[in-house]
């Protein structure tokens, strides 16, 4: 389930309303979400939470769901 702070952050980032994330939502499932766009998403998620992500922890991403359970093991939260 992704949480409502990464949903806040990724809205933010790509300047949308609203949009019902699956944890099986991917990128190009969301409006607006290209390769520039995917740039700026991660970056954000970085600055909200404190972290630096890896480029192979990013390279393994596959969708939302993955972002969400790579925040939660690096935050130690759900």
């Amino acid at each position: 389930m992704i949480s409502d702070r990464l949903k806040r952050v990724i809205l933010k980032t790509l300047d949308l309303d609203d949009f019902e994330f699956q944890d099986a939502t991917k990128a190009g499932d969301v409006p607006g979400w290209d390769s520039l766009s995917h740039v700026k998403v991660i970056l954000a998620v970085e600055k909200e939470y404190g972290l630096r992500f890896k480029t192979m922890e990013l390279l393994r991403l596959k969708n939302v769901g993955d972002l969400q359970v790579l925040v939660s093991a690096r935050t130690g939260s759900r």
